[in-house]
């Protein structure tokens, strides 16, 4: 059942709904959107952390390959042609 404006609001605070509780956010939806936005930035976090950890290591796909060296004006690796 909807409490109704000129109801007495259900938080028992004795005024009416309208002068109370009425447009203040749900505790409930409150609490679920601050978990989701704490979730959110915890997976943010854990990809940040892991891409700093990529680079410091400088794993990227080809990087260390034998016989391969990167060219950072042509944006990719070429083979040296000293195959090991």
């Amino acid at each position: 059942m909807k409490t109704g404006r000129n109801d007495s609001c259900p938080c028992g605070s004795g005024q009416k709904y309208k002068k109370c509780c009425e447009g203040k956010p749900d505790t409930a939806s409150t609490l679920r959107n601050r978990g989701l936005a704490a979730l959110l930035l915890i997976v943010i976090a854990i990809v940040v952390v892991g891409v700093v950890i990529d680079i410091r290591n400088g794993d990227d796909d080809d990087n260390g390959a034998a016989g391969r060296v990167w060219s950072p004006e042509h944006g990719h690796f070429h083979d040296t042609g000293h195959n090991h």
